[in-house]
This record gives structure tokens, C-alpha cells and sequence, in this order.
């Protein structure tokens, strides 16, 4: 079993720590130039965007590639392998927190998501923005984003605690994924209710096992078992990898919902899309901000409480769309949306805990 000290990590003078910091710091910038890249020269991501086939001397002869499957598995495999194990031991010693944030983070959806609809409705789109609403719940849907614990370590957040719900909602995730899924499609109307109750049945346990669990509990498995001489070059470039895998990812995403969409422009899809993604974001953070404080957590664990409950992984609910709704390309802009406003929502957090 491999020791899970700082000497596993990798140096801070070496190339590739350099160029993954050097990537993270300007991280704003390199999603604003994927999307312009995904609205300028969409034909190589939406190429990506469907299931290839790859030759193999199998009796099947053959074996399906999702590209943004695999990448949503590099980027959570290398979460996993990052995990700090250490932190997971002081948690147990106090786990009230743990428990209390991942039922807010499970009984967010249930909150939020039916306020939202119900606003909704009385708007003049035709299906009373059910699209919008269904990409919305594949959001929510999701584990907190393992990028979360980035966050608290920049804005001094108790990362012990943001460890554990980011484990902790992933390992349930096979259950809550379908469980939210089917809770909150009986808002939906104009055949979105049915698409995302069979998928909440066919895809959803299936999904959130193979796409979500198993590749970020290959990581913490790795980081358990192997020796420290194979680990480290492993920690050294996963990270860079996965970084370059998320922005990928990001570009395959936006070149099927910007690409379709510049194509034929709906500038009152893109503003429905900005109102929703940010309702929704600001509800469930100002959630997690109201529920810290009526309990008297410490500022610490209440940053971590609050950044649980807006930040969910949208990469993961933008390939279960591309998977359950393959014609309907334009639902990705909330996701798109709502990723971008995360970051932003997480950023302020982490500010007003710094300032705090």
C-alpha cells in the first residue's frame, strides 16, 4: 500500500506542475477560447460527439467509443487519484457536517428545481420550458463536482469536509442520480417527463456506475495500492492530462450546443438559457449560505456546506444529455451555462472567505 504524504505530490519546479498552474491560473481564459474555438470551427467536436466504433479481434469485432464518455472518465479518474486520503481520517472523527451536507446537497434539487418550473409555466414557450428544466435536473442531478475541493483549498474551506461529500455523493450516486431524475420529471411536459423517466431507468444507475463511480474509484484505488515509485510519475501527469481531457470535453460540449446554435440563431433560447442556469445556481447556493448559517457552523465548514450545494458536475449531465437526447443539442447551453456561473458563484465564495 502506497503512503499518502506530500512526497507523492509533484514537485512544484517540475514541467509539467509548472504547465498544469500555468493552465489552472488562466483557466477562464482557455474555456473562453474553447467556446470561441466550438462557435468558429464546430465540425471536429460535433464529429466527437457520436460513438465511434473501433477494430478489435473480439467475436464482436468490434468496440463502441463515446469520446466525451472516455473523457469524463479521465477527468474523474484523475480526481480520484488526487483525493487527500488523510483528510478522510479527521473527518470520521467528526462526521455530523458530512451528513449534514450531503442531504442538503440531495434535497437541493427537490427545492430549487420545482420553484423554478413553476415560474416557468406561466412563460410563453410552448412546452412552458421543459427543455430547460430537464437539463436543469440533469444538473442538479449530478455528485458535487469534484473540482469543489479546489475551491476550498484556495478560499481556506474546511477541506476534510468537501473530500467527503465529494466521495460520499459520488459513491451514492448510482441510487440518487435515478432517484432525482425520476422525483422531478413529473414537472416536465411536451415528452421530456417520459425521455427523462426512461432514462432515470435504462441509463441512470448504469451511467452513474461505469461514467461516474467506477473512474473516480479507480483513482483512489490507485492512490491506495501502488507503490510510491509508479505513483508518482502517475500524480505528475494525470492532472495536466485531465485538465487538457475537461477543456476537450468542453469544446466537443460546445460545439454541439454553439455550433447548432449559431447556425440558427435563438437569442431568446440563449437568454432563457442564462435566466434558468442562473436561477438555478444562485438558489442552490444561497441555500447552502442560509442552511450554514441557521446551523452556526463555523465559517469554514460553512463555505464547504454552501460550495456543495451549487456546484454539481455538469460535465458528467452534459454527457448523460448527449447520451439521452442526441437530437436535442441546444439543451446544452444551460449545462454550458451553469458551468461557467458555478465557477463564478465558487469564486465569490472563496473571496468573501479570504476577506472573512
Amino acid at each position: 500500500m502506497s503512503p499518502d504524504s506530500d512526497s507523492l505530490q509533484p514537485p512544484a519546479h517540475s514541467p509539467a506542475a509548472r504547465l498544469t498552474a500555468w493552465l489552472r491560473r488562466r483557466l477562464g481564459w482557455a474555456v473562453t477560447a474553447v467556446y470561441l474555438t466550438a462557435v468558429t470551427l464546430p465540425g471536429p467536436g460535433l464529429w466527437l460527439r457520436h460513438t465511434r466504433t473501433v477494430p478489435l479481434p473480439l467475436p464482436t469485432g468490434h468496440l463502441p467509443l463515446s469520446v466525451p464518455s472516455a473523457l469524463l472518465a479521465l477527468v474523474l479518474f484523475s480526481a480520484g487519484l488526487q483525493v487527500p486520503l488523510r483528510d478522510l481520517g479527521r473527518l470520521l472523527r467528526r462526521p455530523l457536517a458530512l451528513l449534514v451536507g450531503l442531504v442538503l446537497h440531495l434535497i437541493t434539487p427537490l427545492l430549487v428545481i420545482p420553484a423554478v418550473a413553476i415560474a416557468l409555466h406561466t412563460s410563453p414557450d410552448s412546452d412552458g420550458g421543459s427543455g430547460l428544466i430537464a437539463a436543469m435536473i440533469t444538473i442538479v442531478a449530478m455528485p458535487v463536482a469534484a473540482g469543489a475541493t479546489v475551491w476550498t483549498g484556495k478560499g481556506n474551506a474546511d477541506q476534510p469536509v468537501m473530500v467527503g461529500l465529494v466521495l460520499a455523493s459520488t459513491l451514492l450516486s448510482p441510487f440518487t442520480i435515478p432517484l432525482t431524475l425520476t422525483a422531478l420529471s413529473p414537472l416536465l411536459g411536451g415528452g421530456y417527463a417520459g425521455t427523462l423517466d426512461q432514462a432515470a431507468h435504462t441509463f441512470g444507475p448504469g451511467f452513474a456506475l461505469t461514467s461516474v463511480l467506477l473512474p473516480c474509484g479507480a483513482g483512489i484505488v490507485c492512490r491506495l495500492l501502488l507503490p510510491s515509485r509508479p505513483l508518482r510519475p502517475l500524480l505528475r501527469a494525470t492532472p495536466l492530462a485531465a485538465l487538457w481531457g475537461s477543456l476537450l470535453l468542453t469544446y466537443v460540449n460546445a460545439s454541439g450546443a454553439l455550433g447548432s446554435f449559431f447556425h440558427q440563431p435563438r437569442p431568446l433560447l440563449l437568454i432563457a438559457a442564462l435566466t434558468v442556469a442562473s436561477a438555478v445556481c444562485a438558489l442552490s447556493f444561497t441555500l447552502g449560505r442560509v442552511t450554514a448559517r441557521l446551523l452556526r457552523l463555523e465559517p469554514s465548514t460553512g463555505s464547504s456546506l454552501t460550495l456543495a450545494c451549487g456546484m454539481n458536475n455538469s460535465s458528467a449531465s452534459a454527457v448523460l444529455i448527449t447520451t439521452t437526447l442526441p437530437d436535442k443539442p441546444h439543451l446544452l447551453l444551460p449545462v454550458l451555462a451553469y458551468g461557467l456561473l458555478q465557477k463564478l458563484a465558487a469564486g465569490r465564495v472563496v473571496r468573501e472567505r479570504a476577506h472573512g
